[in-house]
């Protein structure tokens, strides 16, 4: 289950404004995800996701070094993703 919710996140992030390197967006924004802080503290440990601290907010983006192994698993895991992200 967190497997999917690890996946569904990465979309939103991929999907919603492409945010791959220094483009990115405020962890706030994600509330929907119950696992939220959990799954951005194992992400940023394998490098996936970058984590940004601002003095008013924190916000995150996908690392562009791992583009292909993050597309792979979330079309693991989110089959009807596939083609989508680019």
């Amino acid at each position: 289950m967190l497997e999917l919710e690890k996946a569904q996140l990465m979309f939103a992030l991929a999907r919603s404004k492409g945010n791959w390197g220094a483009k990115y967006d405020r962890i706030e924004h994600f509330k929907r995800f119950q696992h939220r802080n959990e799954i951005i503290k194992e992400l940023s440990k394998q490098g996936w996701i970058i984590v940004y601290h601002n003095p008013q907010y924190k916000a995150i983006s996908l690392n562009p070094k791992f583009k292909k192994e993050i597309l792979e698993f979330i079309e693991k895991q989110i089959p009807y993703t596939k083609g989508i992200i680019r």
